[in-house]
């Protein structure tokens, strides 16, 4: 998601869209790497939403240059979606793909701080679809009431999280300091924890509190071998570039250096010249309805 809120942004994590303007272009590859190579994944969540006819209008909540609006379009074919980001960067990226898709006219594209007290006229979807978002809102008992507010009964809202960071590397990677991944996760985790603390949380007790009826949960493993897609090096570098900002106050010298020579693109051991990467995580569905 990208909301424009006035908070500490979290540079280390490759799914939060809360950037300035400086740092649109950088997450903007983030965020379409993870499309290109989960796109597979973002398909199977759609197909499984319980719907019960196929909805005319989607809102995209926090869409980033839009993995999600782009796999509802073309999930739905006869749908409209509002794609709602705070950032002006990234909703131009999904506009002029918008137009390389010939889908413009399907689109529209809505800038907004969702943490906002009041937000814009957004119509009366069938569908409101929230991912990798929600645990970027500061206050999200008052984002998920403004859902509820937004959607007519009967309606549904899909909420899709992140199990933290995928993995990429084996674990007795690199040679010399195996291991290092993990140690980079866990020594962003107290940052996170701190400027994050929505990450990871159950949001099937909020979305009842909201007044929401949970009809599904699930959780999607994904797993990813390398050789499946060519963007997954790139994926991997730009991952643990980010989670290194917030990584090396608390590593060790060596891991730090170690980590550094992944991040080395000219270097013989640099990452993206690695052939054992794979993409492991999960992604956590919450389907609710309003009832």
């Amino acid at each position: 998601m990208t909301s424009a809120h006035q908070h500490t942004p979290h540079h280390g994590d490759p799914h939060d869209h809360r950037h300035s303007a400086h740092d649109d272009a950088a997450q903007a590859e983030i965020l379409d790497l993870d499309a290109e190579v989960l796109a597979e994944h973002i398909a199977s969540i759609t197909d499984r939403l319980p719907l019960t006819n196929a909805p005319r209008h989607v809102v995209d909540l926090g869409s980033g240059t839009g993995a999600g609006t782009f796999a509802l379009l073309d999930r739905f074919p006869e749908a409209r979606v509002t794609a709602v980001d705070a950032s002006a960067g990234h909703l131009r990226l999904l506009r002029e793909k918008a137009c390389a898709r010939g889908v413009q006219d399907r689109v529209r594209t809505v800038q907004a701080d969702l943490d906002a007290d009041d937000w814009p006229d957004l119509g009366a979807p069938d569908l409101v679809w929230a991912s990798a978002s929600m645990h970027h809102m500061a206050r999200p008992d008052r984002a998920l009431a403004a859902v509820h507010r937004l959607l007519a009964p009967g309606a549904l809202f899909a909420v899709v999280e992140l199990d933290g960071f995928p993995r990429f590397l084996p674990a007795d990677a690199p040679a010399g300091r195996p291991g290092l991944e993990e140690r980079v996760h866990a020594a962003s985790d107290s940052f996170h924890a701190e400027h994050v603390p929505h990450r990871g949380a159950d949001w099937g007790p909020m979305l009842a509190a909201a007044g929401f009826t949970v009809e599904d949960r699930r959780t999607v493993t994904v797993a990813i071998e390398g050789s499946r897609s060519p963007a997954i090096g790139r994926y991997a570098y730009g991952s643990l570039s980010r989670l290194r900002d917030t990584a090396a106050p608390a590593l060790g010298a060596e891991d730090l250096a170690a980590l550094d020579e992944l991040l080395d693109t000219g270097g013989p051991h640099g990452i993206t010249r690695r052939d054992d990467l794979a993409v492991r995580t999960e992604r956590h569905v919450w389907a609710a309805r309003r009832v």
